[in-house]
């Protein structure tokens, strides 16, 4: 008997299934009792109970039991662990462990020698084995009782197999794909083991399907690709080569999708929103894929992140992407592709995006209003234009006339990258005025006039600002003495630099002021004021003699060091000379 107990033992240690059986088990003990015994497995239960048997709400049914059977079950364990509660615990972690052959065995046993051989084979510690001993006969009594519900006539596990359309999907991955020298990607999709057990795949069973695709469902368990991970994305690794083939839009149950980068080339199919409606992730990121944006890719109400970056994609953004027709949808990355044209729809604003990249593309027209939920926001390196008005209004309510109220500006906005466009007029004050931007971003454009900046709260700390390359004119604004790095340079600004945003570079808080290029008349310290050395300070080009020499050691190299201005060009800051 003891040999069948450890037979037993060992087998449940070996077997996925039984350790599934086993954290089921004391997960319905553990509402009860918790384990004392200090064993592995008491921490296992612990964890099966926290987790609530993984989240699906089964935790709590014994194998192959009814309802009403763990329920007796239950109750049965609660009464027992009176007479010896570790005894208990350890008899629900242990018994289903025993395969099903020496179940029968021990049910047809009755001997009250092994029942108490059993009890020492269990037993925790010193101070238990006098009470299991003890208690043989109420301890047969619960082993008749659970070993009888362990063997009822539920049916074995059903055998599992991929879904046909999923197994022929693979095939033409497979076919259409390949590594780059020394890229091992592909090494285990061979015709020697489950699809299920390729790398990067992952497969699980789909009740919603209903044509038992692999078979006769009353005896086979189908089970479909759930997730798709192509490549291995590690530093030494290539990447893989190829197209994607038509087929994979038939992967009907796949919720993630991830081609590592690589140089896969062709077009994304274009069906590939409409078979894959339960897509969560679609990352084809860093490749070679050419063609349109699928339209079929809006719409979808589980997709949550969209990177389809670094391409070669052109055509214009399907608007559902940015309207709230793709509802779970919140970061859209389509950066570097180049072609990717169009404007960005009307709408924008009521979408609940939080992360947009749309930069380095081929983008026109004027940005609209923005998202409230928005905290990422980038279009550098595009061909939009006109002036921020539109996006970046008060933020109050709506005017004299009657007209609506504009949406609130997004006030967890970190990072705004409007750089290298050709947006024109003032920077709005209340663009500075955003609660949570860290970043800004807005050189080389065409903005004039005055920069206006409100004070910043006493929590607010601008990591960058750029405002360089514009036709800026006026005063550098105190308040950008918050900033961490500052670049005005390539301006029309005049005046002297404020002694807030000086005494900021030399406390070492401002570790970057580029301001070079302009028409400054002054920077307020001592000239022996000793310059940090982290700090990175360029006053070059300027209407003003340098306060010493560090005030060029951080310049730019390119086009070699000017000292300043010619004095002609300085009589009047209207002269043109902004080199923006």
């Amino acid at each position: 008997m003891d040999g069948d107990l450890d037979r037993g033992r060992t087998a449940g240690r070996t077997t996925r299934s039984c350790r599934r059986t086993t954290r089921a088990c004391c997960v319905g003990y553990l509402h009860r009792h918790r384990p004392t015994d200090g064993s592995c497995m008491s921490e296992e239960c612990e964890r099966g109970a926290r987790g609530g048997g993984g989240g699906t709400g089964k935790g709590t049914l014994l194998p192959n039991l009814t309802t009403h059977e763990t329920a007796e079950c239950h109750r049965s364990l609660a009464g027992y662990r009176a007479l010896s509660p570790p005894l208990a615990a350890l008899l629900v972690v242990h018994l289903p462990r025993l395969p099903r052959e020496e179940v029968w065995a021990l049910w047809q046993d009755t001997d009250t020698r092994h029942t108490t051989r059993l009890s020492s084979s269990f037993r925790v510690g010193r101070g238990h084995a006098h009470g299991a001993a003890a208690s043989a006969s109420a301890t047969l009594l619960l082993l008749l009782l659970l070993l009888g519900m362990l063997a009822s006539r539920a049916p074995a596990q059903q055998p599992a197999t991929l879904h046909e359309r999923d197994a022929a999907a693979l095939r033409d991955l497979r076919a259409s794909l390949r590594d780059l020298p020394a890229s091992r990607f592909f090494d285990t999709w061979d015709d020697a083991r489950s699809p299920c057990a390729y790398a990067g795949v992952v497969c699980a069973p789909d009740d919603a399907d209903g044509d038992g695709g692999g078979g006769d469902s009353s005896s086979t368990t189908v089970l479909r690709v759930s997730v798709l991970t192509l490549g291995t994305g590690l530093a030494d690794s290539p990447g893989l080569t190829g197209t994607l083939p038509d087929s994979l839009s038939t992967l009907a149950a796949l919720t993630d999708l991830v081609l590592y980068p690589g140089r896969v080339s062709g077009p994304i199919p274009s069906a590939l929103g409409a078979g894959l409606r339960r897509l969560r992730l679609l990352s084809l990121a860093g490749n070679q894929l050419t063609g349109a944006v699928p339209a079929s890719l809006a719409g979808l109400p589980d997709l949550h992140t969209l990177d389809l970056g670094g391409n070669r994609l052109d055509g214009a953004v399907p608007p559902g992407l940015l309207r709230p027709d793709s509802p779970s949808l919140k970061v859209l990355i389509l950066a570097n592709n180049g072609g990717i044209s169009g404007e960005i729809p009307d709408g924008f604003a009521s979408s609940g995006l939080f992360h947009v990249d749309l930069a380095r593309n081929a983008l026109a027209g004027g940005l609209p209003p923005m998202p409230a939920t928005l905290r990422y926001f980038s279009v550098a390196g595009n061909a939009m234009q006109g002036t921020l008005d539109g996006a970046f209004g008060s933020g109050g309510g709506g005017g004299d006339d009657g007209s609506a109220s504009p949406p609130p500006l997004p006030a967890d906005l970190a990072f705004l990258d409007l750089s290298m466009n050709n947006f024109s007029g003032r920077i709005p004050a209340s663009v500075f005025g955003l609660p949570g931007l860290s970043s800004l971003l807005l050189s080389r454009n065409n903005f004039t006039g005055a920069l206006s900046v409100p004070p910043p709260s006493p929590q607010q700390e601008w990591a960058v600002v750029d405002v360089s390359h514009n036709g800026i004119s006026g005063e550098v604004p105190e308040a950008l003495a918050a900033a961490g790095s500052l670049y005005v340079n390539n301006n029309r600004l005049s005046g002297e630099v404020p002694a807030a945003v000086a005494l900021s570079v030399l406390a070492g808080r401002m570790t970057t002021l580029y301001a070079q290029h302009n028409f400054l008349t002054g920077f307020p310290v001592p000239p022996a004021a000793p310059l940090p050395d982290s700090a990175a300070l360029c006053l070059s080009y300027n209407c003003m003699e340098l306060p010493s020499a560090s005030a060029a050691d951080g310049c730019p190299t390119i086009g070699g060091p000017l000292e300043a201005r010619p004095a002609e060009q300085c009589r009047s800051t209207t002269t043109s000379g902004g080199d923006g």
